[in-house]
């Protein structure tokens, strides 16, 4: 009997995550798109700068992200690693008791400014509350992060986001498979590439096989699978969690319920 953790939510194998930086106004016409084609971001704001320049201001941000994650981004947009180990934790934490403060649920999450990590830093983040950071390394493959304190995205969307789209979703996935996408709104109205976007948006949308997901959900569902509990036989398992989790027994999906134990037994092929 196999048992694997190849399926999303409702036994999906593909999931799509988008995840944007700074928080600025053309945010305002990029969740309009994702909310008309049904898809979801993650947004990573500098709660130090809002209301400078093209940043939204504070007042603002609870009802242009509804529905949509607030993640952090550091209060000033420094680079993280010119400065002390000291002065990041307080850029982090003054960033997520901010925001915290304006969208009233827990900050979990992070992208780095310019991208700019070490070592250090990512071994910091578990005691500042952060459970994912993302990069701007793009990586053109679809396997969700080993790392997440170093999450490497898929691709950006001037990088021929819809030759990758088209890889992603027209090659039947092994296994669990992201495409997870990265950007600055501001860059459409610079490069007046609106249109692009919103032809991806168009053919990303409406795909039942797909899970649109914020990078908290797919974090969150991720590591629910890594508690599960298995017997020594592999032949019961019991979820801890409070997700619904799909495993796979011999590729073929499995629910297991939150706070259930369900005995496994080899599927009919």
């Amino acid at each position: 009997m196999q048992i694997g953790f190849e399926f999303y939510p409702q036994a999906r194998k593909r999931a799509l995550a988008l995840s944007y930086d700074d928080g600025v106004v053309q945010d305002k016409r990029l969740i309009e798109l994702f909310n008309e084609y049904g898809l979801k971001g993650t947004f990573h704001l500098n709660s130090g700068l809002m209301g400078q320049g093209e940043r939204l201001a504070a007042r603002e941000i609870r009802k242009v992200y509804e529905g949509h994650e607030v993640s952090a981004h550091t209060a000033t947009h420094p680079r993280l690693d010119k400065m002390p180990l000291s002065l990041i934790a307080r850029e982090i934490l003054d960033d997520r008791r901010a925001l915290e403060d304006i969208v009233e649920y827990p900050v979990r999450g992070m992208s780095y400014p310019y991208g700019h990590c070490t070592a250090k830093i990512a071994e910091m983040l578990p005691g500042l509350g952060i459970e994912y950071a993302r990069t701007v390394v793009s990586t053109r493959h679809f396997r969700p992060s080993e790392d997440f304190a170093r999450w490497h995205p898929t691709v950006h969307h001037n990088q021929d986001l819809m030759q990758v789209a088209r890889a992603f979703f027209e090659q039947p996935p092994p296994s669990q498979s992201l495409l997870y996408v990265w950007g600055h709104s501001y860059e459409f109205d610079r490069q007046n590439t609106w249109s692009q976007i919103e032809q991806f948006c168009a053919f990303a949308a409406g795909r039942t096989d797909v899970w649109y997901a914020s990078t908290r959900e797919i974090v969150d569902y991720l590591n629910a699978l890594a508690s599960l509990k298995f017997s020594v036989n592999r032949d019961v398992v019991y979820n801890p969690t409070g997700l619904t989790l799909w495993i796979g027994v011999d590729f073929k999906p499995v629910i297991v319920e939150p706070g259930a134990t369900v005995r496994l037994t080899p599927l009919p092929a």
